[in-house]
């Protein structure tokens, strides 16, 4: 039988500890069996007697590293070395003594418990324990084994208590007033100050928002949080005024924005605190009485009136007087000007709707004391219409009639315009003038809608007999004063089809006879063609000569010669031409058309430059000469003009017989008889000495 074996640990006796002892009952105690151990610790902690069978152990040994040692046992033969016996197994198991203290598994231990916590695991000592009063607290902790009975042994640990924050504190003013001053220029969200309600909390638990409650200025200004300081920033809400209101009182409360509701007991988690705030007064610009003016004006105002009134004031309480300008960048033409005392203004130049109907200027009202302080207002000014133009024509009308046309027959229709604006729109008649009231070829007839229709009042027109008709048009308005013009129109006879469409109104037909032929026009017009070349190089050449007189020869004369057959008086006779009329510019200022040549199309009359009424006689009379050359309405070529102008150094010398170097008795008019029968009159008186003596 194997008995189990029990060992106490860390034995410290003098001898070695006895386990126990093996023995079989085949041992006759003769000393021929030998016993063997083998397993756990055999040969090093636990030996054995191989005659005996006596187990002992060697050294101390630990239940904590081990507690159970597993050993198997022989009994052999020493002579034959068999085992006597099957091998047979044991247990050793080593009895524990106290030899450890407790141990804490960290040197230390830190933890975290909300203040003001109840019973738990580690509770606090004290009732409402405030974190805002001590944070942190160290605990040393002992572990005895044994139940702490004598003997026992004991470990010790310490922990680290933090008490967390809660939100068991309302925020505080430290003061009940605060006291701030702004400008009145100071605009809207400038910053005046900052207050700040206190509290011991930490984190979301002291986060404060701030708000005005009353107080007479609470749409006025405005407060603000500032999330990184929990401050409380009061700005401009509205623009100040000084003359207004001086002085401002706020109510403004600072509440918790997350309060626990444990501690809602504890007493509302918020705290008010006034805030008084000063104006101060500063010299500010003038202010007119309104953001605009407009005003109207008659555009026939006459320079000088007054025509409106701007105000402005200083809101200061000083009241300083203040003069008005106009801005003239707004009034270059300087057509309006103000009083400065008063601020009325008035006209400097006339007005023109028509023109300008719209004049945008600028006031500028500025302290006399301090001219820095000024204020601009715009003004409007709306020029109201007078009736001072008289309706036209809309455009310029190529009126024709038909050759053929028939009486009544609508030729052309009318309208006007007017630069005036009437409010309740235009109305225009139309009317022949007065001479032509009844007019034998044509009639206006009003159509009631501001325009008019031109009829015809007979059957037929020629144009060999009258080629262009001229009719004066009476436009009135409807406005007043009543205005009124004369327009002209022109009327063309034409050749016209059957549908009335016009095929001709050209001037050359009106000139031939009816019949020619086609290659008689090309003859005809082939004549004046080459005439007209010839005309221009007599001219040129008439040019090249210097001072030839105006007839070269007796025979050289023109088919039209106009001569008049009077004498004049001399020097003395009053009545004679007027040099002057050829040194005044004026004289020949309104042209007119020949009466004794019918001109082919009716030319528009080219007035003449202005000379100098100082410019030679001679030169005068040249430029007169270039100008018929070159004027289409002039005469035609086979007609002469002449100026009796006796110029400087004139090749025919004196015609007066009082400067003549010969006399009567020395001269020799035989020559006269020779002439012909139409001289003989003046050979008898001069040609024979009869004569001369008579």
């Amino acid at each position: 039988m194997w008995n189990q074996f029990f060992l106490l640990e860390e034995y410290t006796g003098p001898d070695t500890q006895y386990v126990g002892k093996l023995h079989t009952d085949q041992d006759k105690g003769d000393g021929n069996l030998k016993y063997i151990l083998t397993g756990d610790g055999a040969g090093s902690l636990f030996i054995i007697d191989e005659n005996t069978g006596d187990i002992h152990a060697a050294k101390k040994l630990d239940r904590e590293e081990k507690s159970l040692y597993v050993l198997r046992a022989k009994a052999i033969d020493r002579k034959t070395g068999r085992q006597v016996e099957p091998e047979s197994e044991f247990i050793i198991k080593i009895h524990d003594i106290n030899d450890n203290e407790p141990k804490f598994t960290k040197d230390m231990y830190t933890a975290s418990i909300p203040e003001m916590s109840g019973v738990g695991l580690i509770k606090t000592a004290l009732p409402d324990m405030s974190r805002e009063n001590r944070e942190q607290y160290q605990v040393v902790i002992q572990a005895k084994d044994m139940g702490g009975q004598m003997g026992g042994l004991s470990g010790t640990t310490t922990v680290n208590i933090t008490l967390t924050d809660v939100n068991d504190n309302p925020p505080r003013f430290p003061q009940s007033t605060y006291q701030f001053s702004s400008p009145e220029s100071a605009p809207p969200g400038t910053p005046l100050g900052r207050i700040k309600a206190n509290d011991p909390d930490v984190g979301e638990n002291a986060e404060i928002e701030y708000s005005i409650s009353n107080g007479d200025g609470s749409d006025m200004f405005d407060i603000v949080t500032d999330k990184d300081t929990q401050e409380g920033i009061i700005t401009v809400k509205k623009h100040l005024d000084f003359e207004n209101k001086m002085l401002y009182t706020l109510r403004v409360e600072a509440t918790n924005t997350h309060p626990d509701p444990r501690f809602l007991q504890l007493g509302p988690f918020k705290d008010t605190a006034f805030v008084k705030i000063s104006v101060e007064d500063i010299d500010e610009p003038p202010v007119f009485s309104r953001p605009w003016y407009l005003i109207e004006v008659d555009e026939d105002a006459k320079e000088g009136s007054i025509i409106g009134q701007v105000v402005a004031q200083d809101p200061d309480i000083t009241k300083n007087a203040i003069k008005y300008s106009v801005d003239r960048h707004t009034d270059l033409d300087r057509i309006f000007n103000i009083y400065s005392g008063n601020g009325s203004l008035f006209i400097s130049k006339p007005l023109d709707r028509e023109e300008t109907p719209w004049h945008n200027i600028t006031v500028i009202a500025s302290e006399i004391n301090n001219p820095k302080q000024s204020s601009q207002i715009p003004v409007f000014i709306r020029i109201l219409d007078i009736n001072d133009h008289a309706p036209e024509f809309a455009k310029y009308y190529e009126t024709f009639v038909c050759e053929n046309a028939k009486a009544g027959q609508l030729i052309q229709t009318v309208s006007a315009v007017d630069k005036d604006e009437p409010p309740r729109g235009h109305r225009f008649f139309f009317e022949l003038v007065p001479e032509f009231a009844v007019h034998p070829n044509f009639s206006i007839v009003d159509n009631k809608d501001n325009t008019a229709g031109i009829m015809t009042r007979r059957n037929g027109y020629s144009r060999s007999k009258m080629s262009t008709y001229l009719l004066p048009v009476i436009i009135f308005d409807n406005d007043y004063p009543i205005q009124s013009s004369t327009g002209t129109l022109t009327i063309r006879v034409c050749a016209c089809d059957s549908r009335g469409n016009m095929q001709s109104c050209n001037a050359e037909a009106l000139l031939l006879p009816a019949g020619l032929s086609t290659g008689a026009l090309v003859a005809i017009l082939l004549c004046i063609i080459i005439l007209l070349v010839l005309v221009v190089l007599f001219t040129a050449l008439k040019r090249q000569r210097k001072k030839e007189p105006l007839i070269i020869s007796k025979d050289d004369v023109r088919d039209n010669i106009v001569t008049y057959n009077d004498e004049g008086g001399g020097e003395e006779d009053t009545q004679a031409f007027d040099i002057g009329t050829l040194r005044n510019p004026e004289a020949r200022e309104e042209s007119k058309m020949r009466r004794d040549v019918i001109p082919e199309t009716i030319f528009q009359i080219r007035r003449t430059a202005p000379l100098w009424e100082n410019i030679d006689v001679q030169d005068f009379i040249h430029r007169r000469l270039k100008e018929n050359d070159l004027d289409p309405a002039a005469p035609p070529y086979d007609s002469l003009a002449t100026y009796a102008y006796e110029g400087n150094d004139s090749i025919a010398n004196s015609l007066s017989s009082l400067e003549s170097l010969t006399t009567e008795g020395n001269q020799d008019y035989d020559y006269l008889s020779d002439w012909g029968p139409r001289f003989k009159k003046l050979a008898d008186m001069y040609g024979g000495e009869d004569s001369d003596r008579d």
